[in-house]
């Protein structure tokens, strides 16, 4: 029973570690593709991925910790305001994916619930964000750039995430059930 365990947060640790080398790694691909590489959001994708993968703990660690690591290593996001929000957005992201992918019963419509609902919940963590940052340095967050910052400029990521997550999480669980990589 011990050893099982052990077994399971080894597997967790080391999947965790593949997602945040992977937050760290993607943005390079995506930042080359001209006008929509950033709203792609590439970051997002394995800590989401993550939650549904090893849970609500360690994909919110991985999601708190994945852009101030990549601002320490490569200065990108700013941390102010951007890093910063994103780092509880993503922490949220991971978390809230990984809180109702375990409490909600595995069928296909229960990712895409625990996906959608884990996006909106981190938009809206990130406006709170956004707002308590910006009015300590004075600067307005208004409705308006919540709007365009959550939803519009995030469109292209928000296809990529809803088309790309399930079929990722769908065929890990399958390749599970299998014995694959057991």
């Amino acid at each position: 029973m011990k050893t099982s365990k052990n077994s399971k947060k080894i597997k967790n640790l080391t999947a965790s570690g593949i997602c945040l080398a992977l937050c760290l790694f993607l943005p390079f691909l995506t930042g080359q593709i001209q006008q929509i590489g950033n709203a792609l959001s590439p970051m997002h994708i394995p800590v989401l991925l993550c939650g549904f993968i090893c849970g609500p703990y360690y994909a919110g660690v991985i999601g708190l910790v994945a852009p101030l690591l990549r601002f320490t290593l490569f200065g990108m996001p700013p941390l102010i305001p951007i890093g910063i929000a994103m780092s509880f957005e993503l922490a949220a992201y991971g978390i809230i994916s990984g809180v109702l992918y375990k409490a909600l019963p595995k069928k296909i419509p229960n990712i895409y619930i625990s996906l959608i609902a884990a996006m909106l919940l981190g938009r809206v963590v990130w406006g709170i964000v956004n707002v308590l940052l910006t009015g300590v340095s004075g600067i307005p967050f208004s409705w308006e750039l919540f709007i365009s910052g959550a939803l519009i400029n995030a469109l292209p990521g928000i296809i990529v995430h809803v088309a790309l997550i399930p079929v990722i999480v769908i065929a890990l669980n399958r390749s599970l059930r299998r014995g694959v990589g057991a």
